[in-house]
């Protein structure tokens, strides 16, 4: 079992129990799963920069992405229904705690003037969204075979019903946020 799993359950569940007075175990919010998105238009023009991204997808989290393709054609964009457009991974259980860790204690630390993240990117339901610009702050990405800089977007989604129970929930697992 992961070490930030037992954390979870060790420390935080406890926490947060005595914090919002739940009564059900089954109302303690939880991590349900991450979702890494890595949205690339100019793969339009350049169908090879999919390939790259899957691969550096496939490092950063240790599983296979999927390529997402355009859902409709638009004219502007030289854009045609069924084009490859991206590709996302779904982590859930372990390989989602460990990302977790390797994201809090890794990869945000090496953030250019890093200040923590922002506390405002609630959906309103506890959910957590994070853009990353680079994808290089990761460990396992080499510097020397990066064709081009690629941002990714993290969607942390949990069971929490509101963003302060979510907030409360990633702040103690460890989420640097600024305020």
């Amino acid at each position: 079992m992961s070490h930030l799993k037992t954390y979870y359950n060790e420390t935080v569940v406890p926490k947060l129990k005595e914090s919002f007075n739940y009564t059900n175990p089954m109302q303690i919010p939880k991590i349900e799963k991450i979702v890494l998105n890595m949205g690339l238009g100019e793969a339009i023009h350049n169908i090879k920069i999919i390939d790259s991204a899957v691969d550096e997808l496939k490092q950063i989290s240790g599983q296979q992405p999927v390529i997402t393709r355009a859902k409709k054609s638009i004219a502007a964009f030289k854009l045609r229904e069924g084009m490859p457009i991206g590709c996302m991974v779904t982590l859930r259980k372990t390989r989602m705690y460990d990302f977790l860790n390797k994201l809090i204690n890794v990869a945000l630390p090496r953030v250019r003037d890093f200040r923590g993240i922002s506390g405002k990117a609630f959906d309103g339901s506890g959910n957590y969204s994070l853009g990353i610009k680079e994808q290089l702050i990761f460990p396992e990405i080499d510097y020397d075979k990066i064709d081009k800089i690629k941002g990714l977007n993290i969607s942390i989604v949990t069971t929490a019903k509101s963003n302060e129970e979510g907030k409360a929930l990633l702040k103690l697992m460890g989420m640097p946020f600024k305020n």
